[in-house]
């Protein structure tokens, strides 16, 4: 499972929890700096998850648009998720959530599966949470970035379970 303990996943309306945490490539960010400057997407991902395989890079593709910054909280140590993000091209900014520090921040969200992905606003409350891949979540997603994340010739199904 994604997580230590199994809650209830994170409704629009509730707020974020708020939380440090360290930074792959070194120091430590809080929720607080994420959204200093407007909303922000937070998405939870293993690297052994394949539905986090194939969504990460959509991912990248609406971080790119650079008007709605996303942040992956990987639940894996730091060498496997470099090496994640080596694979599979993705410069997005990583933290790190896993098991040595208990999952407190993937308990704190309800995680029980990945990719689970948060809106979080401005004032720290969550205006969507989408678990597993949604093509139209994503584009509505992307939409909200100014990007079109889903181009031509990209073969994407419509729904896929974390």
């Amino acid at each position: 499972m994604a997580a230590g303990k199994h809650g209830k996943l994170l409704n629009p309306g509730s707020p974020a929890p708020d939380f440090h945490l360290p930074r792959l490539d070194g120091g430590t960010v809080a929720l607080q700096e994420i959204l200093a400057n407007g909303p922000a997407l937070i998405a939870f991902f293993k690297t052994t998850c394949p539905v986090c395989q194939f969504t990460l890079p959509f991912l990248e593709r609406i971080h790119q648009a650079g008007t709605l910054p996303v942040y992956t909280i990987s639940q894996d140590d730091a060498e496997d998720t470099r090496e994640f993000n080596r694979e599979f091209g993705i410069a997005l900014p990583t933290l790190l959530d896993s098991a040595r520090s208990g999952y407190a921040v993937s308990d704190a969200f309800g995680i029980s599966s990945v990719p689970s992905m948060f809106l979080i606003e401005r004032d720290g409350g969550v205006s969507r949470a989408i678990e597993g891949w949604s093509k139209r979540d994503i584009e509505s997603l992307g939409a909200l970035a100014g990007a079109r994340v889903i181009r031509q010739g990209d073969n994407v199904p419509e729904w896929k379970a974390g």
